[in-house]
């Protein structure tokens, strides 16, 4: 993963869809935002999606599958306590569709997210900051 992949993941507007309409957007380094504080409580989250393997485009009807996939692993984890919609837009208007889950240790996250080909995720520890998490080394 090169530098300017990096630079790209820690520029993303995080955004996930709130109960109630709207959303709320995360952002690397920064703290969760309070509209999702409730949600997740004390409990580990991560914002993460099976599009786009190793930041490879692929067609919709592909990645669409693939979240499917990611979702459908999701609920057979005892562990997940929330699930929502999200997507990460860039600041160059990418955007693939994402979910934000709240429950599972990193651990579990890590796994979803080689077994999906991602380079990384998003992570944080209950209300704490938010985290870009690799699954590959910058190179």
């Amino acid at each position: 993963m090169d530098e300017a992949l990096l630079a790209a993941y820690r520029a993303t507007d995080y955004r996930v869809r709130l109960t109630g309409g709207g959303w709320a957007s995360i952002r690397i380094d920064s703290p969760l935002p309070d509209t999702l504080r409730d949600l997740t409580g004390y409990y580990h989250w991560g914002f993460i999606t099976a599009w786009n393997p190793l930041s490879q485009p692929q067609s919709r009807a592909r990645n669409q599958l693939a979240q499917k996939q990611l979702l459908q692993r999701l609920k057979q984890m005892p562990h997940v306590r929330a699930t929502r919609a999200a997507v990460g837009v860039g600041s160059n208007g990418w955007h693939e569709r994402s979910l934000f889950v709240v429950g599972p240790p990193a651990s579990a996250f890590d796994a979803l997210g080689q077994a999906f080909g991602q380079n990384a995720y998003v992570h944080g520890d209950g209300q704490g900051f938010a985290r870009l998490r690799l699954l590959a080394a910058p190179g």
